[in-house]
């Protein structure tokens, strides 16, 4: 038969209580070693019997680095712990104080609306005017900033636009300038070649070999021909000639 379970409640026999206390101890040392090992976990066990004997366990790492590591996140636990209280505390007064502002800004926005101004006095009436005038002022004041700011901004690119319409009209300028000076060296070109090819001081031949002068010097010049053999023609022209 299997061994039945243990009530856990404190064992009235001294030496029964003696027994299960060295058994026990055995085995928690046992687990903690196990655990520590399989899990790669720092341990540390502390127990202390009733006549206040000491019995401790600790894995690689000191106990005394344990306990400052244990004892330093406890503080910090217990530091976040008081924080939380507190700042729910605070954060309940600041949810009352934020609703009750939103509600008076809702009833604001409702007078300025011109909407449940039946409950206002005389009073409250003028100081809801006296706001709605200075908030006029400021709101034409931002108005007229805007429209100034525009009518700049629209200057400055009138006069950008201004200056390249003309740096456009000065290049437009030059081109009809050089389309021109194209236009009349290219006629010079054509008419100068038969002024250059038939001046009229050339002397002009003819088929018997000899010149006649042309000249616009007198009428005796011209009356007169002088016929003479042009020794500046080419000895086969005058073969030719001969023959």
């Amino acid at each position: 038969m299997g061994r039945g379970r243990v009530q856990l409640k404190r064992i009235e026999n001294k030496i029964n209580r003696q027994v299960t206390f060295s058994k026990r101890r055995s085995g928690l040392l046992k687990k903690a070693h196990e655990i520590s090992v399989l899990c790669d976990a720092e341990v540390a066990l502390i127990v202390f019997s009733t006549k206040g004997k000491l019995f401790e366990y600790s894995t690689d790492s000191s106990m005394e680095r344990i306990l400052e590591r244990y004892e330093r996140y406890s503080y910090a636990e217990r530091e976040l712990v008081a924080i939380d209280a507190e700042s729910q505390g605070s954060w309940s007064l600041e949810y009352t104080k934020l609703k009750a502002r939103f509600e008076v800004l809702q009833r604001n926005q409702r007078h300025f609306l011109g909407e449940d101004l039946g409950s206002l006095s005389l009073r409250e009436l003028q100081n809801f005017e006296q706001q709605l005038d200075s908030a006029l002022k400021l709101i034409r004041s931002r108005k007229s900033q805007l429209m100034y700011e525009s009518i700049s901004e629209l200057q400055r690119k009138e006069k950008a636009l201004q200056q390249q319409n003309n740096l456009l009209a000065e290049k437009l300028k030059e081109k009809k300038a050089l389309a021109q000076q194209a236009h009349w060296e290219q006629g010079n070109q054509v008419q100068n070649p038969s002024t250059f090819l038939l001046p009229q001081s050339l002397p002009s031949l003819n088929i018997s070999g000899t010149y006649q002068a042309r000249g616009t010097g007198g009428e005796d010049e011209g009356s007169q021909p002088h016929n003479r053999t042009n020794t500046l023609m080419p000895p086969w022209m005058l073969r030719h000639m001969n023959e």
